[in-house]
């Protein structure tokens, strides 16, 4: 049996290894056959010296991406420990890592490889279509895309749309006028934009129209021009509000189209306008589409096993 002596000089081991050694204790089911003893910024690992290998590999990943975004939790071992290669967690190729200073200093950054690829075809392409189940932070990178580009004068406005689908309440007893009955549709919007931009401004864009955050209807007979526009939820278009949307594309204008075809709450026999969409769009050159999964899930841990056992049903 061979040794492996590795030193974290650079890591707190308590922050790395996590509270109680859950993270060591998770990196060590990774590894059955491989020894693994910790002390301090000290960890020896004993095994064949083909295990060892790999183990030094996948740990020199483990170490990266922990100096780079200052966390490590399941999620993240999970998808470096199973991740086919490195390449998936290496820098993003066309944006700095930090995508926004938000709220407090924090630094929002993409935190899967599938984000970075989002970050990256939305820096090649006018229009993306990010496709995928909750919690995979389409919506959330998408965001902080549409704030950077703002705060960086590449648009002149931020326009987020949702279409206003009831999910098994009825917007007529909702208690209010119109906006009061659509700001709960507009939550998710309202949560993401606070994590980046300071309460005083976030108002003053909001008031001049600087940001602006409406319902599908909003958009008809618009043209957006200079502007980033992201269409939320968006499987719950019908054909006719997806065409009117996308044509609603002006000069210098970035669209960002998400949504999970798996939560469709349109009527049983509507065709999903998003679905329709990535057939009919999927060759057009300019259009990115991408596609994520459950290992983006970054929510709770146990949002990928509800995701899981989900799927097993509605397939």
């Amino acid at each position: 049996m061979n040794e492996l002596i590795l030193e974290l000089s650079e890591l707190n081991p308590k922050d790395f290894f996590g509270q109680n050694n859950q993270n060591f204790d998770l990196i060590k089911k990774y590894f059955p056959k491989i020894k693994l003893v910790t002390r301090g910024h000290i960890l020896k690992a004993y095994g064949d010296d083909e295990m060892l290998d790999e183990f030094d590999r996948r740990f020199q990943m483990l170490t990266d991406y922990f100096k780079r975004y200052n966390k490590l939790d399941e999620n993240s071992i999970e998808q470096i420990l199973t991740s086919e290669s490195k390449s998936d967690y290496q820098s993003s190729k066309n944006a700095s890592d930090v995508l926004v200073h938000g709220v407090s200093g924090r630094q929002i950054k993409p935190q899967t490889p599938n984000q970075r690829k989002l970050v990256d075809l939305m820096g090649d392409n006018d229009m993306v279509f990010a496709i995928g189940p909750a919690g995979t932070g389409k919506t959330y990178t998408g965001v902080a895309l549409a704030v950077h580009a703002l705060k960086n004068k590449e648009v002149k406005r931020i326009i987020l749309t949702r279409p206003a689908v009831e999910a098994g309440e009825n917007l007529g007893f909702l208690p209010g006028d119109l906006r009061e009955k659509l700001d709960p549709y507009m939550q998710p919007l309202y949560d993401a934009l606070r994590d980046m931009i300071p309460p005083e401004r976030l108002d003053s864009y909001i008031e001049k129209g600087t940001i602006q955050i409406a319902p599908m209807a909003f958009m008809r007979g618009r043209t957006l021009d200079n502007a980033f526009v992201i269409l939320d939820e968006a499987q719950n278009t019908t054909h006719a509000q997806m065409k009117m949307f996308l044509t609603r594309m002006g000069r210098n204008a970035k669209f960002m189209i998400t949504g999970d075809p798996g939560q469709v709450d349109l009527p049983k026999r509507a065709v999903s306008g998003l679905k329709e969409a990535l057939q009919l769009l999927k060759e057009v050159k300019g259009i990115g589409i991408l596609h994520l999964d459950d290992t983006d899930v970054i929510r709770h841990r146990l949002v990928k096993k509800v995701i899981a056992a989900y799927k097993s049903v509605d397939n």
